[in-house]
Parts: C-alpha cells; structure tokens; sequence
C-alpha cells in the first residue's frame, strides 16, 4: 500500500486463503472430494490463471505476476483453446473480429501481440467468449479469487438443496420410511413374515401410511 492507495494485487494475495478455507470446510462438510473442488485444469480454465500458477497460489506460494500484455495474450490464448464453436473448432480472427465488433487487422493485430488492448477491446472480447468482466485484465491472484468465489456460491446452493430435502424428509413419515429402510428394506422385512395374512396387514398399513400422507397432485 502506497499513499493510502490499495494494492489490488495484495488484497486479492489475502484473500485468497481465506476463500481457500471456506471452500475446503465447505467441501468436507458435503462429502465433495479436495481434488474436485480444487481441480488445477478447471480452475485455470475458469480464470484464465495458467495451472503452474493456479497450482503455486494455492500451495501459498507466490507465482510472478506477467505484465498487462502478456497475460492478455495468455488469457486470449486460453479462450480460443478453450471456448471452441459448437463444431468443436477454434474461433478464426474474422469470426472474434466481427464478435467483437472490430476490424479483422484489429483482431490480429491484438492476437498476435502487435498492439496493446484497450479496455474497450478487453470487453468486448470478452463478451463475445461469454467470459465474467476481467477474465483478460483480472491480475493472477484476483482472477484465482473470483474462480473459487464461484465455487464456494456452488458449494452453498448444493449446501442449502440437502438441508431443504432433510427437513422436508423429517416432516414427512413415509420420506422417513424410505429414508430409514428404502423400498427394498421394506420389502425384505415383509418377506420374513410367517404368513400371507401378516403380509397383508404390512401393506394395509402402508395403504393407510400412503393415504395420510398423499401429497396433492401438482
């Protein structure tokens, strides 16, 4: 920090391991794998981060930083692997160029280092790839930080979805039966009944279960 001026690229430094934490006791607490949520390829394609760099950023380690250019055309670069028409092939410069509304020597020239990005290229860019604002400007930290915000909002919706069917399943007996025993426990429990007479009183009960709690029909 300067002057009182905030340095982007050290706040998102310190942030970075704190959404770390919050998404590593998010994943434990969903059973989710370490190795899904923190899946180096994914994340470099989310950002736009290359993965030696995704991978030392959270190992805490500090990775460099290109300069405003280089990572332009990294991140670009990235896009056009990445982000591919739906026949599977690569954008051409004429296809981002009318995207983008510019000309094809534009887009060339920017594609090939030969002139510097304005911001007004960068979003226009970047809306043509369907990309969040920043993917080609965001500095390395930020950029990882904004990948794992988006996984932690994931993590919470799936989070808030297992919480809702619990409670919705513990005001519901016959979800309660299902939940404990499943249909084929039910079943196997029937099936050690001596006689037809005291199966058949199983299934009257679950009749009367069904009936009290039939759900009206959507």
């Amino acid at each position: 920090m300067t002057d009182g001026i905030e340095d982007p690229s050290a706040t998102a430094s310190a942030v970075l391991p704190a959404i770390v934490a919050r998404v590593t006791a998010l994943a434990d607490r969903l059973g989710v794998p370490q190795a899904e949520v923190f899946d180096v390829g994914r994340l470099s394609v989310a950002c736009g981060v290359p993965e030696p760099v995704v991978r030392a950023l959270l190992s805490g380690r500090p990775a460099g930083e290109p300069d405003v250019q280089a990572r332009f055309l990294q991140r670009l670069d990235l896009l056009r692997r990445t982000r591919l028409k739906p026949n599977g092939r690569r954008y051409t410069q004429q296809e981002i160029a009318d995207g983008a509304g510019m000309s094809r020597q534009q887009a060339g020239a920017l594609i090939n280092g030969d002139r510097r990005p304005t911001m007004e290229h960068c979003d226009a860019i970047q809306r043509f790839f369907r990309v969040h604002a920043g993917f080609l400007t965001a500095e390395d930290p930020e950029a990882l930080a904004g990948a794992l915000q988006r996984t932690e909002q994931e993590l919470l919706q799936r989070l808030a979805d297992r919480e809702r069917e619990a409670a919705a399943a513990a005001d519901d007996p016959l979800e309660r039966l299902l939940q404990n025993h499943g249909v084929r426990g039910i079943a196997w429990r029937a099936a050690q009944l001596p006689t037809d007479q005291h199966r058949d009183k199983v299934a009257e009960w679950l009749d009367m279960l069904l009936e009290s709690v039939k759900r009206p029909e959507s």
